[in-house]
């Protein structure tokens, strides 16, 4: 029996989120302020988010745009703040002023999770040394996925990258799911599900022709959902 492909819709409000579920979309990824790449949404978003659907959803934390961390402090209050709301999986990442990892900060928010599962964002994609940022993240509590596009530029131009890494999985660093996102298009599915990939993130794709002013379509999910499950 084949394995079903994940797919991750980002949500904005209750009215996407519902649609996103309608639609067949496995998780949803919670974020405002799609205009700075997605900041972490309201606890009145969360709670309500998480009344309205079923289906497991991840919390960005990020209070600005960019990959820095910012104020460290309030990130671990709002982590907290977002697990009194309701959530119990989140999304983070980030770089210091060289591109590398921060560690120092991703080890305080990660200490506020509680072992709660977590996903590291496109701050890779943005990273001096991919690989020196799945090294240092290797055993962290609770991270289980990257969410990548292989490049800065998008999926179309970091497909080697992506298939690079998806071919050294079990190797240290390297045991997390890869979650392609990032300039993603129907037509890399086929290719990306043949290397062994299994597991999807839309945004702007999600939607109609309004793009970000719109809502999540059900059926521009369900579109995916079918070409995922046929490949």
């Amino acid at each position: 029996m084949s394995k079903r492909a994940l797919l991750e819709v980002i949500a904005l409000d209750v009215e996407d989120a519902v649609a996103a579920q309608a639609g067949g979309a496995d998780r949803l990824e919670l974020v405002t302020e799609m205009a700075a790449d997605g900041l972490t949404p309201s606890a009145a978003t969360v709670s309500g988010i998480r009344a309205a659907v079923d289906i497991p959803l991840r919390v960005m934390l990020r209070l600005a745009d960019g990959f820095a961390a910012g104020d460290v402090g309030r990130l671990v209050g709002v982590a907290e703040e977002m697990r009194a709301a309701g959530a119990s999986e989140f999304v983070l990442g980030f770089l210091d002023a060289d591109g590398l990892v921060d560690l120092d900060a991703v080890e305080r928010v990660v200490a506020a999770l509680g072992g709660c599962r977590w996903t590291f964002h496109r701050a890779i994609d943005h990273a001096t040394d991919r690989d020196a940022v799945r090294k240092a993240l290797d055993g962290l509590p609770g991270l289980d996925t990257y969410l990548t596009a292989g490049s800065s530029a998008g999926v179309g131009t970091g497909l080697p990258a992506l298939l690079a890494e998806a071919a050294r999985g079990g190797e240290p660093g390297y045991e997390q799911r890869i979650l392609v996102g990032g300039g993603l298009q129907l037509a890399h599915v086929p290719y990306l599900v043949s290397a062994g990939l299994d597991a999807f993130h839309i945004g702007g794709a999600a939607r109609g022709a309004e793009g970000w002013t719109g809502p999540v379509s059900a059926d521009a999910v369900r579109e995916w959902r079918r070409t995922l499950d046929a490949a």
